[in-house]
């Protein structure tokens, strides 16, 4: 995880991320998407690659690069204990409003 959130802290990087995520695509074909130098895209690929968040496939003289989804697995696992909390946070609280609201309510 330590090496997964700054690479996917940049936005360039998320977004060469997403475009992968379906389906492999050549570098070329990944820097001429993006407004900025093909070095560029080559740098971002290699912090991504670096994070295990890409996997590189040689076809000839190509290379093609893949999102790896699994190298985010500890990552979610992290995120979902804060979600998980805060879901019991907020059962609580409903749970309290609701009992107070039943105590409140006149007897019929």
């Amino acid at each position: 995880m330590e090496a997964q959130l700054p690479a996917l802290a940049g936005p360039t990087r998320r977004a060469i991320f997403e475009l992968v995520a379906g389906h492999e695509l050549a570098a070329g074909d990944i820097a001429r998407r993006f407004e900025v130098t093909r070095p560029a895209i080559s740098q971002h690929i290699g912090v991504l690659k670096e994070a295990g968040l890409l996997a590189e496939r040689r076809a000839g003289v190509r290379r093609l690069y893949s999102a790896d989804a699994s190298a985010l697995v500890g990552l979610k696992e992290f995120i979902d204990r804060f979600w998980a909390v805060g879901l019991g946070n907020l059962k609580a609280v409903a749970e309290q409003e609701f009992s107070s609201a039943d105590q409140q309510s006149p007897a019929r």
